[in-house]
């Protein structure tokens, strides 16, 4: 999206002690394919503060009964992770004298995460106009911008969007609980919700699932 609106970009992903690799392999795949402009790496152990599925030697729940995702906050939740990995986006932007960041938050369509709110955001635009030289100097008149562009589409919509810009989904990854080499479990959270996107959107997901029957994306009819 950044890119079809004139952006040059550079990407930002965190090794940040998450209990796979595969994400990065999959974000380095997509920023090689996209051609941007400088795909960046950072290294943060939030391992070692713990307090979540995502960076714990704990269970990633499964099969969640669809009308039960959100309800609460779950396991997988990182603590302060937006916060800390927008702070890092904050000094990137801030050094390359960029003052535009996206992040494909979702409020809509999402698992109950209380840093993925439209209202948060808000708030770290404001942080960024307090606790920068650029923001307290100025930018010739230009203020931070947090864009979330993903914020209040559904998941269907999501799909949608990526398939008209002509993305190519199957290298892409949501699961929090792939094999070693990359294939999605099909059972978390994401991956459940991933999975309800592209039935209603009536495309065939790309992603290559671990289950027998579930190779192409498609949901049996205990999601409903």
């Amino acid at each position: 999206i950044a890119l079809d609106q004139g952006y040059d970009i550079d990407a930002l992903s965190f090794s940040y002690g998450q209990r796979h690799a595969a994400e990065l392999t999959a974000a380095r795949r997509m920023a090689h394919s996209l051609g941007v402009r400088e795909h960046v790496v950072l290294e943060v152990n939030l391992r070692s503060i713990g307090g979540s599925a995502l960076t714990e030697d704990l269970p990633v729940p499964k099969d969640t009964p669809l009308g039960r995702i959100g309800e609460r906050i779950p396991i997988t939740y990182v603590p302060a992770r937006n916060t800390i990995f927008l702070s890092l986006a904050l000094g990137l932007a801030e050094a390359r004298g960029a003052f535009d960041i996206f992040i494909g938050a979702n409020a809509l369509d999402y698992s109950g995460y209380p840093d993925c709110r439209p209202e948060y955001f808000r708030a770290f635009e404001n942080v960024a106009a307090l606790a920068t030289r650029a923001g307290i100097e100025g930018g010739g008149g230009r203020r931070f911008t947090i864009h979330t562009p993903l914020i209040s589409l559904s998941k269907r919509e999501i799909i949608e969007r990526g398939v008209a810009l002509g993305l190519d989904y199957s290298l892409t990854l949501t699961c929090y609980d792939p094999s070693l080499i990359g294939e999605a479990c099909g059972h978390c959270e994401a991956c459940l919700l991933r999975l309800k996107g592209f039935r209603e959107a009536g495309i065939e997901d790309p992603a290559v699932y671990k289950m027998a029957g579930r190779e192409t994306g498609t949901q049996g009819s205990r999601d409903q």
